[in-house]
This record gives structure tokens, C-alpha cells and sequence, in this order.
């Protein structure tokens, strides 16, 4: 029987699977968390396909959640820089096994993505 989505929105997984199950969403984390903070731009540089619509959905979706934060300086173009928050660190270690487990099943098509350095 499927749950409805009353009993996963009081599920504390299940809102939280709502939370990152949207598109594009890991990905943009991913990104952050390699890059550092960084512009607006050069997000929708680095996600092939994603439109400037769903980016920015995505990324108050998760400023809203305190999962990014959003630095906002009023210059002449106006400069817009994501972040992880400290909330996101607990993310980092299920990024990096996701990405662990990509590099596995598809080392040839994406050499171009490093996996991060551990820190010891």
C-alpha cells in the first residue's frame, strides 16, 4: 500500500527524501560541496541542461531549508553566491559515498569529476 502523503510528511524521512528527491537537487549540492561557495552563473554553468527557473527554484528550496545560504551584494550586475551551511554537513558524507558508488559503476563516462581528498 502506498503511503500517502500525509504519513511521509510526518515521517521525519520522509521529509526529508522530499526535500532532496527533487531534480537537479543533489547535483547542486555535489557542486557546492567540491567548489565552495559559488555565483549563481556558474552553478547554471555546471548543470548542463538546467534551466534558470528550476535552478533558482531549487536553490530557495534549500535556503529555505537552511541547507544553502544565499549572500546577496547589490553591485552593477547584482552577485549572488551559494553555500553549504553548516546544517548541509551532515550531507557531505552521503554525497561522497553516492559519489564513491558513481565513480564505480561509471568510471569511464565521468573522469572529469574528482572525488574529494579525505582529511586526516
Amino acid at each position: 500500500m502506498p503511503l500517502s502523503q500525509e504519513s511521509v510528511s510526518s515521517c521525519p524521512v520522509g521529509t526529508l527524501l522530499n526535500l532532496l528527491s527533487g531534480p537537479w537537487t543533489f547535483y547542486i549540492l555535489w557542486i557546492l560541496r567540491n567548489n565552495g561557495p559559488t555565483r549563481f552563473g556558474a552553478l547554471k554553468r555546471q548543470i548542463e541542461g538546467i534551466s534558470s527557473k528550476v535552478l533558482t527554484e531549487r536553490l530557495r528550496m534549500l535556503e529555505e531549508a537552511e541547507i544553502l545560504y544565499r549572500t546577496y551584494e547589490p553591485t552593477i550586475p547584482p552577485q549572488v553566491t551559494y553555500g553549504l551551511t553548516e546544517r548541509s554537513q551532515d550531507l557531505i558524507v552521503v554525497l561522497d559515498q553516492l559519489a564513491a558508488i558513481a565513480h564505480k559503476w561509471y568510471p569511464q563516462e565521468r573522469k572529469d569529476i574528482d572525488l574529494p581528498v579525505e582529511k586526516r
